[in-house]
């Protein structure tokens, strides 16, 4: 069916973007670490700040121009940015500019690709590609991150970056053989065709604003734990490296079978039922780590952790689609995004005072308690459901 190989196309570009975008992380981590640690966490950051600052132009990009062009024009854009780096690797503030380039084209990629997936699917069949589209994700971003120390000790820095960037022009190639078009040049415009508009809607429409919010609490909650991750298994686990790898694999696994599972949450009620039960299993595997120091209860505790992952993920983008009007989707995806990727940003800059201050087992203590409290604001949000419409927008 042509809409099977369509959404296996944008499934597989969202991979090889969130793939790129890992590697690109990971080689630069290895290479600016002689510059200090303000060197590190600006690689970290830099990238995902045009995804918070920039979002509501990225999403109005996308209400305005058709989608599919969009993906493989922010393909390439990515593409020139990964080639670009292999030129500027003496200078830090080239490489952060460059990389703030590279995450221009990621902002416009990734509301650009969820949009497309209600046109390929159909409404009703969304679900189906939001779980196939989280799996894509979550498989690019973790494979991504395996290869990339690979990449520069089997090739060099250089050299892995050059791989980087062709794979995003590869990608493109594929794209442009999408036949689907999410084309909003023919739509009626509303009366406030802001950028802003995305975000109004968040903070507008009850249920929408409780699920942001509950899942960037959660997220925030989360990233404690994975800076914690490391002095955990080192310190209070007594493990290396083999250890690190276990629980990163037991953490894939999860997200994928998270991902797959949500695929048979189709209605409102459902998906925010959905959404609150991940974030309150997510506290529960917070808690594993905390109050079971043991290799077999922590993996445990990675594997339902990623699972809470992957259905998060997919649940949040079925959210964001029941309630945004089909000309504002665009700005909805790139604002809720951009929250999401903030709170990302905002515990991990925290994560280190946390663990500093509570140490590991207390860190994941906090990250418990966060997602738990998430979690039981997001189910009772279920109320909403039944009581209040889409916000209305110009």
């Amino acid at each position: 069916m042509r809409g099977n190989r369509d959404l296996a196309l944008v499934v597989c570009g969202a991979a090889v973007s969130l793939f790129g975008t890992a590697v690109t992380i990971i080689v630069l981590l290895l290479h600016v670490k002689g510059f200090g640690a303000f060197a590190v966490v600006g690689v970290l950051i830099a990238e995902f700040v045009p995804v918070s600052v920039f979002a509501p132009l990225a999403g109005l990009l996308v209400d305005r121009v058709p989608n599919r062009r969009l993906i493989v024009i922010g393909q390439l854009v990515q593409g020139c940015a990964a080639l670009a780096l292999t030129a500027v690797l003496h200078s830090l503030a080239l490489i952060l500019i460059t990389l703030v380039v590279l995450g221009c084209g990621t902002a416009v990629v990734n509301p650009a690709a969820s949009a497309m997936v209600p046109v390929i699917c159909g409404e009703d069949g969304s679900a189906r590609g939001y779980s196939w589209l989280g799996v894509g994700r979550s498989a690019g971003m973790l494979a991504g991150s395996a290869a990339g120390g690979l990449l520069v000790a089997g090739l060099g820095t250089r050299e892995a970056l050059f791989v980087d960037a062709g794979t995003y022009f590869a990608q493109a190639a594929l794209l442009s053989l999408v036949r689907a078009e999410r084309d909003p040049r023919g739509a009626p415009r509303e009366k406030d065709g802001a950028a802003s508009a995305g975000l109004r809607l968040l903070a507008a429409d009850p249920v929408l604003r409780v699920a942001t919010v509950c899942l960037a609490v959660s997220c925030t909650g989360v990233m404690f734990a994975d800076v914690a991750t490391v002095f955990y298994v080192t310190d209070v686990l007594g493990g290396g490296a083999g250890t690190l790898g276990l629980l990163h694999a037991c953490w894939l696994l999860g997200v994928l079978a998270g991902a797959r599972a949500a695929a048979r949450l189709v209605r409102q009620r459902a998906l925010l039922l959905g959404l609150g039960s991940a974030c309150a299993a997510m506290g529960m595997a917070m808690l594993l780590p905390a109050a079971l120091p043991f290799t077999g209860a922590v993996a445990l505790g990675y594997v339902v952790g990623g699972a809470a992952t992957g259905m998060q993920n997919v649940t949040n983008l079925g959210i964001v689609r029941a309630r945004s009007p089909a000309h504002l989707r665009g700005r909805a995806f790139a604002a809720a995004g951009a929250v999401l990727v903030g709170s990302n940003v905002l515990g991990t800059v925290l994560g280190g005072a946390v663990v500093a201050g509570l140490g590991p087992r207390g860190a994941f203590a906090l990250a418990a308690l966060a997602t738990v409290l998430a979690g039981a604001s997001a189910l009772l949000a279920l109320r909403a459901v039944e009581t209040t419409k889409a916000a209305p927008v110009a």
